[in-house]
């Protein structure tokens, strides 16, 4: 979607896979078209497309409301905002509408169900197409209401492997059964017609662009041809298996993982005869392939910058990633060769965020079976055992993950937080303060830390660490709310103020710590506050006698006419 947005491969926007945080590095497409008078709005239909990632920026609206779980929406929902939006004012307009139905798990509605009883994944594609249908429609009614023309792409982002090569669903491969994907273009000068000349969905971006009247260069209204590049990275920064690249130039094709595939396309359209490293490619697509840059595999604070509860999201949608930085060796297996792994990891990943610690060992013990080098699956592993309080086998796991990788940051940061579950609290101490000193953005770093320091009794320094980790990452209500009560314990009003009210904005009427945002009020001589807050204590609360008694100080503080009555109430109510 990136590619799309901004015209550049994974290498040049540096977003290689889901859960990272997109920057304001380089200039996107709704930008443009906004600085150029466009109306710009989008509808997205996946947790994946969150305004957390970055992929809001340039448009007037965005659109990112999901289902009930906050993961996805079904294409006739998004359909519905979108089509409304397009009934708002005048002028030219660009919308981005993202569909995810035809994606895992597949669960189709009514009735495309029981159209498709043995192949859901079609009945999805059906759905959707049914929802592609009343959005073209609606749009090009909107643009004649305007007097104006109608542009529209649609494209994939990728398709399913479905078995093909051993994949299953994708990111993990780079078969054609995941990445020739369809792309249609209707508008001004656009003839009518099939053009089987492969190209980069990033020339979305380009093509958009001059549809509009900004540029054509490399628009595919004009010349298309070209070396076209993809990356299939998962497997490389999560387990350190071989990076994997292609490049394809007419109908030739080639993968390079540790050695070289090539394929005739248009004789072996299913890739099942490779015809290796020996076949001659064009210079300019083998200068491609060998120029692609491959991804750091350094510490990269956006993989740590997600809540428990954005893991789960994304791991509900079949998007998990790993847990440490892997180690990188020369005799890393090819991703190709490890297809058995890839429904074992899957599973293993979605278990492990979902804190299904018993059920998931016996899954990592067989990912290290196999891949004895899995730095991802022997951490977790350890935790695994640490979070059951395992102590013994989570030590001896740790062990064995140190061996993998002697001088990983993530083995002592592991062994650390397993520290601060246990008896041995203090040894995590040293290790969680140098970590913290050379990697201040390591947001577990910070987290145990922060769990050293209350143990500690420094809860000052707790709650500062707190505010560091969240201005890192988004926490939860709940989490709000306990960090709000360790400033108030530490006696720092104003931050734990800021907690509480940070936590209501996001709780609405689910909010309950009244009483506590009353009584800082109080101390902090906002009266009317405090009188706000104390009078929305419910009297089921068994915070109700507190509430009126501090509401009783609050009524005589402001002077109020009743609070002698206030006073005899809060006597009456009030507990032994």
């Amino acid at each position: 979607h990136l590619s799309m947005l901004t015209g550049l491969y994974p290498a040049g926007h540096g977003i290689h896979e889901n859960g990272r945080v997109f920057g304001d590095d380089h200039p996107v497409l709704a930008g443009k078209l906004k600085d150029a008078g466009y109306r710009t709005g989008a509808f997205v239909s996946s947790f994946v497309l969150a305004r957390r990632f970055g992929t809001a920026r340039g448009f007037d609206v965005y659109d990112d409301e999901l289902d009930e779980r906050g993961v996805e929406r079904r294409a006739k929902a998004t359909t519905d905002r979108a089509i409304a939006h397009l009934g708002g004012a005048a002028g030219p307009q660009f919308v981005w509408v993202h569909y995810f139905d035809p994606h895992t798990p597949y669960a189709p509605a009514e009735p495309f169900k029981s159209r498709h009883p043995d192949t859901p994944y079609l009945g999805e594609i059906e759905a959707m197409d049914a929802e592609l249908g009343r959005l073209v429609t609606a749009f090009e009614e909107a643009a004649s209401r305007n007097g104006a023309h109608a542009a529209i792409i649609a494209a994939g982002d990728h398709g399913e492997g479905l078995g093909d090569h051993g994949e299953h669903q994708h990111g993990n491969l780079l078969y054609q059964s995941t990445m020739h994907v369809p792309l249609v273009i209707a508008g001004s000068g656009v003839s009518a017609g099939v053009n089987d000349t492969p190209v980069s969905i990033r020339r979305v971006y380009h093509t958009v662009l001059d549809l509009a009247g900004l540029g054509s260069e490399q628009s595919l209204r004009g010349s298309a041809t070209e070396t076209v590049l993809g990356e299939a990275m998962k497997p490389y920064l999560n387990y350190g298996w071989q990076p994997q690249i292609m490049a394809v130039q007419g109908t030739q094709k080639a993968i390079f993982a540790g050695k070289l595939e090539t394929y005739d396309l248009a004789a072996d359209p299913g890739e099942l005869k490779n015809l290796g490293a020996g076949t001659s490619l064009p210079a300019d697509m083998r200068k491609a392939l060998d120029d692609y840059p491959i991804p750091s595999l350094g510490a990269d604070p956006t993989r740590e910058g997600l809540s428990d509860e954005a893991r789960r999201n994304l791991a509900s949608l079949g998007y998990v990633s790993g847990t440490a930085t892997p180690v990188v060796r020369r005799d890393a297996p090819r991703p190709a060769d490890m297809t058995a792994l890839f429904p074992v990891m899957d599973e293993a990943s979605n278990l492990f965020v979902q804190g299904r610690y018993r059920e998931v060992i016996p899954l990592l013990q067989k990912i290290l079976a196999a891949d004895a080098h899995n730095l991802d699956a022997a951490l977790r592993l350890a935790t695994s055992y640490s979070s059951l309080g395992q102590n013994g086998p989570a030590l001896e796991a740790f062990k064995k993950a140190a061996a993998i990788a002697p001088k990983s940051d993530d083995v002592r940061l592991y062994l650390a937080l397993h520290y601060t579950r246990t008896h041995d609290w203090p040894q995590a101490a040293p290790i969680l303060e140098r970590i913290v000193a050379e990697q201040p953005q390591r947001v577990a770093a910070l987290e145990g830390l922060a769990i050293v320091r209350e143990k500690q009794g420094r809860l000052a320094d707790a709650v500062q660490l707190r505010q560091q980790v969240y201005g890192l990452r988004t926490p939860s209500p709940a989490e709000l709310i306990a960090l709000g009560e360790l400033a108030m314990e530490a006696g720092q009003t104003p931050a734990a103020i800021a907690a509480f009210e940070r936590a209501r904005a996001l709780q609405g009427s689910e909010f309950q710590n009244h009483i506590e945002l009353g009584v800082l009020y109080l101390d902090e001589r906002r009266l009317v506050e405090a009188r706000d807050a104390l009078d929305r204590v419910p009297a089921s609360s068994h915070d109700y006698p507190m509430a009126l008694f501090k509401r009783a100080q609050v009524s005589v503080l402001l002077n109020e006419p009743d609070a002698g009555e206030r006073i005899r109430r809060a006597r009456e109510r009030a507990t032994p």
